[in-house]
């Protein structure tokens, strides 16, 4: 019985995750009428239940623990506890942005639970603080939205001070300083500067674009990202790099900006592998993870033969060895959805992450005022580029860069700072909404 149900439980989670990301491009591009909309919002929230529902149950069948039903039912509160935020308290929010969100979460607790209960217990916690934290950002934003222009040098003036403490007495793990701890709690700073990163910029080119202008934001963003790589945290400054180029590219509208960053690219990547040895590890992985499979190969190596194996149905959950993949709650979580939730259900998540960076860029394309419009397309281009990495890393398209999954990793620091990015984007959408703004 327990089989029959993780099979049949898995076959309808693949079912409903397809509807729900056909669902979100639906409700992004066709605007019917307000009883389509709440129709088809109110099928993305019960797919969300069902699919958390169908998951745990198959868990439990297959391995009767108690702390499986708490973690579930403490899944059911969070996901409940987002919803009423953001359709009762702030009633103009996205609901697409909101549904997508929940769905993402729920599938992190749910491979957690699979993987590490422990650690899943502590993504609730993690969550319910992280809700907690953003849940005013919306009204806050429209309280202060005059003034947040006006800190340009304090984003940045913070930023830098975080990254120096990181690089200075940061904690070093698989070969980067990427965090430090208060009291027994581990931080990963660069998660928060690179919202801080964000606000800066859109600051600066609202303020000047001017060539002096210019300059001094291109050396404060190279100093950033120098921190970063001193730190041989090289995916983060890879992804601080591609926020500048495109917020550059957006304010100043020349095409000299992306094709600068493209050469610059070009040719800091070969000489990373040859100044970084965890680089150069992750580049012969990434070349031929099989001939070098019983060392910097294995985890590379075991990710694509997860995804093999799962095919395109996943062999049901705690029906498959994702466990051999390592560091998977973090960096490969992708892969465990592929081998035990199947091909099929990880293309779903991918379109259902695309849709959040249309819906991201759809406001910043909105946006009458050019500094929120900046921010905007500032974090759908730090969320976009994120989830290219970890999932390009996890099929081996791109080396792996050690970053995280928003949403559906392990990572409090990841977590929280994701919680802030989609509610600066809700606030912004509840301000444009508020001037007879057009958001969907």
């Amino acid at each position: 019985m327990p089989v029959l149900i993780s099979q049949v439980a898995k076959l309808l989670i693949t079912v409903l995750t397809a509807f729900f990301a056909f669902f979100c491009f639906y409700g992004t591009f066709r605007h019917k009428s307000k009883k389509a909309r709440r129709f088809l919002y109110g099928y993305q929230l019960a797919v969300i239940y069902l699919v958390l529902s169908l998951a745990f149950l198959s868990m439990f069948m297959t391995r009767p623990d108690p702390n499986t039903l708490l973690l579930y039912f403490g899944s059911l509160g969070v996901v409940t506890a987002i919803q009423l935020v953001f359709r009762f308290i702030y009633h103009s929010a996205s609901i697409l942005l909101t549904n997508s969100m929940c769905l993402l979460l729920s599938f992190g607790f749910i491979m957690q639970t699979r993987l590490e209960p422990e650690k899943a217990m502590r993504s609730l916690i993690f969550a319910a603080v992280s809700l907690l934290i953003t849940a005013f950002f919306p009204l806050l934003l429209n309280k202060r939205k005059g003034r947040l222009r006006n800190l340009k040098w304090t984003y940045f003036i913070i930023g830098i001070v975080l990254l120096l403490i990181v690089f200075l007495a940061g904690q070093t793990s698989y070969g980067a300083k990427l965090s430090i701890s208060f009291f027994g709690i581990s931080i990963q700073p660069s998660e928060f500067v690179k919202l801080l990163y964000v606000f800066f910029l859109a600051a600066m080119y609202h303020e000047s674009k001017s060539r002096k202008q210019i300059l001094i934001t291109t050396a404060c963003a190279a100093a950033t990202v120098l921190l970063l790589v001193g730190a041989r945290d090289l995916g983060g400054g890879l992804i601080f790099f591609v926020i500048f180029i495109v917020m550059s590219f957006c304010a100043l509208k020349l095409w000299l900006v992306p094709l600068a960053g493209v050469l610059m690219l070009l040719f800091t990547f070969p000489a990373a592998g040859k100044i970084f040895s965890h680089v150069h590890t992750r580049i012969l992985a990434w070349r031929d993870p099989l001939s070098v499979i019983d060392d910097a190969g294995y985890q590379v190596s075991q990710s694509l033969f997860a995804l093999g194996t799962g095919s395109w149905f996943g062999t049901g959950l705690y029906h498959g060895r994702p466990d051999l993949i390592p560091v998977v709650i973090r960096d490969f979580i992708f892969s465990a959805i592929g081998e035990e939730m199947g091909v099929l259900v990880c293309i779903s998540l991918i379109l259902i992450c695309f849709c959040c960076v249309l819906l991201f860029f759809n406001m910043a394309l909105e946006m009458k005022d050019e500094f929120y419009r900046l921010v905007a397309l500032g974090l759908g281009t730090a969320y976009g580029f994120q989830v290219f990495l970890t999932i390009g890393g996890c099929i081996k398209l791109i080396p792996s860069t050690g970053v995280t999954l928003p949403l559906v990793s392990y990572g409090g620091s990841s977590l929280l700072a994701t919680f802030m990015s989609f509610g600066i984007l809700q606030g912004l959408y509840v301000s444009n909404k508020g001037k007879g703004g057009e958001f969907r």
